[in-house]
C-alpha cells in the first residue's frame, strides 16, 4: 500500500487541503492508500486546520475539519513512501532531516507533478483574503489529480 506525506510549514492550510483533496481523489478511485500531512514547524500542533483553509474545503465537498496539526519527523521517512512539500523553504527543512539518500528521494516540490522540473511554489494563503485560498486549492488539486492518476498505474 502506497504511503503519501503532505508537509508545510505550521499544517494548518495547505498540507491539510492537499491531505484532504488527495483523500478524497482516492476515495473515488477506489486506491487503498495512507495519507497524511505534517508541518515543519510546531507552532500549530494539535490544532485543527485554519478556519478558511476548512471553508475552502468544505465549498468543494471536502471535509478536512477534524485533521489535526502535527510536526514533521525523522521517523516520517520511514513511514512514507513519497513525501511532497508546498515551497523551497519546506523541502530545504525536510532534507535537512534526511538522514541518507533514499530519504532525500522520497522528497518532492507537490507542483513538480503538473510543472515538471519548475521548482514552483504553492503560495501560503495564510495573510491572504478568501481568493488566495480559492488558488491554493486550484493548485492542489491540479497535482492531486496528477498523483491520483498516477497511483492508478502503479
Amino acid at each position: 500500500m502506497q504511503r503519501i506525506l503532505m508537509v508545510c510549514l505550521g499544517n494548518i492550510c495547505r498540507s491539510p487541503l492537499a491531505e484532504g483533496i488527495l483523500r478524497e481523489k482516492t476515495n473515488q478511485l477506489s486506491i487503498n492508500i495512507i495519507i497524511d500531512s505534517a508541518g515543519t514547524c510546531d507552532n500549530h500542533v494539535n490544532q485543527n486546520p485554519d478556519s478558511r483553509t476548512i471553508a475552502n474545503a468544505k465549498k468543494h465537498h471536502i471535509d478536512i475539519s477534524k485533521l489535526k496539526a502535527r510536526q514533521f519527523s525523522v521517523s516520517d521517512f520511514d513511514n512514507f513512501d513519497l513525501i511532497f512539500v508546498m515551497d523551497s523553504s519546506n523541502y530545504a527543512d525536510v532534507i535537512a532531516l534526511a538522514r541518507n539518500e533514499n530519504d532525500k528521494q522520497k522528497v518532492e516540490l507537490i507542483l513538480n507533478r503538473v510543472y515538471p522540473n519548475s521548482n514552483m511554489s504553492v503560495p501560503d494563503p495564510y495573510f491572504g483574503g478568501e481568493q488566495g485560498f480559492e488558488n491554493v486549492f486550484i493548485l492542489l488539486d491540479n497535482a492531486c489529480n496528477i498523483i491520483a492518476n498516477s497511483l492508478i498505474k502503479s
